[in-house]
């Protein structure tokens, strides 16, 4: 067995609407049907006790090729490791021994790895030697741990996510994007947009936030900066008379998480260590100020709410008179709640510097046994990453000192701020008590509030969201997407130019490039699902409009979670069959597919009722459909009509709307890219647009406007049926590449007259035999002059072999007349040949090839008509 290929699909795919993981494995005959050696089968499950059947329910006594454990195992250690996956497929083609084995991911870092740890058991299942299970898992938990969101930026895109707002992650961190283009926010951990650089530095300044504060008249306790220890026994002494003795507390001017905090420090000697533990940390300048007697809470404040509130309990253990304070630290850290950094629920208890001077002050060392029953606190500040636990109190806190801490947030301009307040109680006011607040924090730690050790947990993460966004808004723009054999880029200008005409800046996806308001974002062929999150991310996007094509779904999904119009514009016959295991048009179709079963519920999923497979399609849809249909008799669109459902006809030079309430018509001979209707293949597209601007809301008077001012140029559409003139001929441009693009242009070709008709072509080397052949058999029919180049790039074949098939396909469909059919090394010296040979009255097809390339040759040496 050997995996030749893995691929990451990152949006809704082929197989689910599931992340996952797609490995093309190849099995040797033998490893196909493993009823022929069982044991491997029973070896892997005594590996892993927990991985349950391996043959799905009712096929026990099917065949099981060893891509079918592969997958089962990748998935299985991807839940060891702590994540939640439940979904995996193997797609099998027996006869050439290739699986497509697909497995669900939530980080792609772990399902990789996974997919390589199974993979090595299975080899050490099949060579007889032992897999270390454990090791793996081990590795696996590593990697997870690694890369898995935090709770508290788990907890906001978790509120994302029920609310309906798409969430994309920008980085492996907590940087994360919520909601589409022009509405979108963004998030890093608990932190917002919003939060102005200004505010946030303030925040890190521990003395500079105190100075505000207190000029505000908010309770704050006095300190000084200290960048000597001379400097800090001064301040020690200052606000430690003998008269007072209420203590210090040493922390860096600019820390967080609670490093390097000391508190109630009484003596000069304590004093010491707490500075040097200080230093280390932020910009190395401890600050000293006078401690505050009572509790330590954090209260969090989103914009103008308390939304939650926590006292926080120092870290300690309690004697048994058994053990040591250091074997009860390693006895509690044994906690499966207790682990490293912010993604449990509680935090590791450490035993360093800090923690032994707080220990010596009690009268212990890390040797000492307490008796049972004494409480040995490991040190005084208690933030929960520094090993504290908190007990939820925010049904008991004082109005008024709720009112002080969002003040407090709000001087500083901070949009969620944690408020580190000592007091000795949350049900009076400050000024009643003597507490005060000691710092603010931007990015506030939210697990605390999320999972307290005691009391209630608060979900915090959709406050923030409700702050984030009104209600009743998702942070989504209109998607319109576009898949299909033909027609899909001149569709995707259309409802382009109608969004535009309907004051929305738009983002759109093509095979000529990204396009956000105007403005080239990125060129080449960008009709894949990374072209369609350029958009996507685009502050300037209002509307986005995006081309789908097969290659991009198939290599990683849709780049969106669901689309508000999806267009299927047609399924051709012929249209890169034979690659990646599409090897019909049915393969095609399902792939096709999945666009419409990714409309959202309640939009419009537009299918073309004179394509039978788009037609299946409409089963499949979450969506409404609306079909098209250029053939007023259709029978599908009649009994979809008959039932009240929205449908769009062609009728000789008219369209007919009926959607939603709106009974209307557009006369042809004003959307000049029809030419009077008699373009049936682009009153398609137009019918496609129209569906889409009604699907997101556009008046229908806009869409007319927008209709009658479209035109067909190299600018708009470059390489879909480009009018050039050239001595009194016609030369049209087109991208055309498929039998059915061909059978369509010369249809439509047939409406225009031309005493004598010649076409330029090549063929694409990654197109079957068969579809070569056939694009040849269309045009020896009709055209009068025929003169062959070969593309720039024959994807494998040897030179000279696409031509061949064209000649055998021309020689096939024996004309009257038959054809004169010249041969030519290179794509200009065919156009070439073709504006020197043509005359008045005459017409001129070419397929180009290079796109860009080819229009300027022709701009160059034509006329544009």
């Amino acid at each position: 067995m050997n995996i030749e290929r893995i691929r990451a699909l990152r949006g809704p795919n082929l197989w689910s609407k599931n992340t996952s993981i797609e490995a093309l494995v190849f099995c040797e005959e033998n490893e196909r049907l493993l009823d022929r050696f069982a044991a491997i089968e029973n070896k892997v499950r005594s590996t892993i006790p927990g991985i349950g059947a391996l043959r799905a329910t009712g096929l026990e006594q099917s065949n099981l090729a060893l891509a079918h454990i592969l997958g089962k195992v990748a998935l299985r250690l991807q839940v060891e490791a702590g994540s939640p996956v439940t979904f995996f497929h193997v797609a099998d083609h027996m006869d050439s021994g290739y699986f497509r084995v697909v497995v669900q991911y939530e980080e792609e870092d772990l399902g990789r790895a996974a997919m390589d740890e199974a993979y090595a058991l299975i080899d050490a299942s099949l060579k007889g030697d032992t897999f270390d299970l454990p090791a793996s898992i081990a590795k696996l938990k590593d990697i997870y741990e690694d890369v898995k969101l935090g709770p508290s930026t788990g907890s906001i895109i978790n509120a994302a996510i029920r609310r309906g707002i798409p969430v994309r992650r920008l980085t492996q961190g907590s940087l994360a994007q919520l909601g589409w283009g022009s509405k979108a926010r963004r998030i890093q951990a608990a932190e917002t947009d919003t939060t102005s650089a200004i505010s946030e530095s303030i925040a890190q300044d521990k003395d500079l936030t105190k100075q505000i504060l207190a000029a505000a008249g908010v309770p704050v306790p006095k300190g000084f900066l200290c960048p000597t220890f001379d400097l800090a026994l001064d301040a020690f002494r200052q606000l430690n008379r003998k008269d007072i003795n209420k203590g210090v507390v040493v922390k860096p001017s600019d820390g967080n998480q609670g490093k390097g905090v000391t508190v109630n420090i009484l003596d000069e000697d304590h004093l010491k260590i707490a500075w040097d533990a200080a230093k280390p940390f932020g910009s190395g300048i401890p600050i000293v100020e006078e401690f505050i007697p009572g509790h330590d809470y954090r209260f969090l404040v989103v914009g103008d709410k308390l939304v939650a509130a926590a006292r926080r309990e120092p870290p300690n253990v309690v004697g048994d008179g058994v053990h040591s304070i250091k074997e009860l630290i390693e006895i509690e850290n044994r906690n499966p709640l207790r682990g490293e950094g912010h993604g449990s629920a509680l935090t590791k208890l450490r035993l360093d510097e800090i923690a032994k001077a707080r220990i010596a002050k009690q009268g212990f060392n890390a040797d000492s046994v307490p008796d049972a029953g004494i409480r040995v606190v490991l040190r005084n500040n208690a933030n929960l990453s520094t090993g504290g636990t908190a007990t939820d109190v925010t049904d008991n806190v004082h109005p008024e000192l709720a009112h002080m801490v969002i003040q407090a947030a709000q001087l500083i301009g901070i949009d969620v701020c944690g408020v580190d307040v000592v007091c000795q109680r949350v049900d009076e006011s400050l000024e009643a008590q003597g507490g005060g607040i000691v710092e603010l924090n931007a990015a506030p730690g939210l697990r605390m509030h999320l999972e307290p050790s005691i009391g209630k947990g608060r979900d915090v993460g959709s406050a923030m969201i409700d702050f984030m966004f009104k209600p009743g808004e998702t942070g989504r723009i209109p998607i319109v997407a576009v898949t299909g054999t033909n027609g899909k880029t001149t569709t995707v200008r259309l409802i382009e130019q109608i969004l535009r005409y309907n004051n929305l800046r738009v983002g759109f996806t093509g095979t000529e490039g990204v396009i956000v308001n105007d403005h080239l974002v990125d060129t080449g062929d960008c009709s894949g699902p990374r072209s369609a999150q350029k958009v996507l991310i685009h502050p300037e996007a209002d509307a986005a409009v995006l081309e789908c094509a097969r290659g991009g779904m198939l290599r990683e999904g849709l780049g969106f979670d669901m689309c508000d119009v999806g267009i299927v514009t047609n399924i051709g016959e012929g249209d890169h069959l034979g690659l990646n295991f599409i090897d019909s048009v049915e393969d095609l179709a399902l792939l096709k597919s999945v666009l419409v079963q990714n409309v959202k519920p309640g939009g419009l999923a537009v299918l073309n009722a004179d394509d039978r497979h788009t037609v299946a399609m409409s089963r499949l849809t979450p969506g409404r459909v609306l079909f098209f249909t250029s053939q007023p008799e259709n029978t599908t669109v009649a009994a979809h009509r008959a039932k009240g459902q929205p449908v769009i006809v062609h009728d000789g030079r008219v369209i007919q709307i009926s959607v939603d309430g709106i009974e209307a018509s557009i006369d042809l001979t004003d959307v000049p890219l029809t030419n009077n209707g008699l373009f049936t293949f682009q009153v398609q597209n137009v019918m496609c647009a129209i569906a889409a601007g009604l699907g997101v809301g556009v008046p229908i008077d806009t869409i007319r406007a927008a209709l009658k001012n479209f035109q067909s140029t190299p600018d708009t559409v470059p390489g879909r049926f480009n009018f050039f003139n050239h001595k009194g001929a016609s030369v049209i441009a087109d991208y055309g590449h498929n039998p059915d693009a061909i059978a369509t242009l010369v249809n439509t070709l047939k409406n225009v007259p031309a005493t004598r008709r010649t076409i330029v072509i090549s063929a694409a080397g990654d197109r079957r035999d068969v579809d070569i052949i056939e694009q040849g058999h269309i045009v020896g029919g009709f055209f009068d002059d025929i003169i062959l180049f070969e593309d720039a790039c024959q994807r494998g074949r040897p030179d000279g072999e696409t031509l061949k098939l064209l000649q055998q396909g021309i020689a096939q469909a024996a004309p009257a007349t038959a054809p004169r059919v010249v041969e030519v090394r290179g794509e200009f010296k065919a156009i070439q040949m073709a504006l020197d040979a043509t005359r008045n009255g005459e017409l001129v097809l070419v397929l180009i090839d290079q796109v860009n390339e080819a229009l300027d040759y022709l701009k160059t040496n034509t006329t544009p008509a």
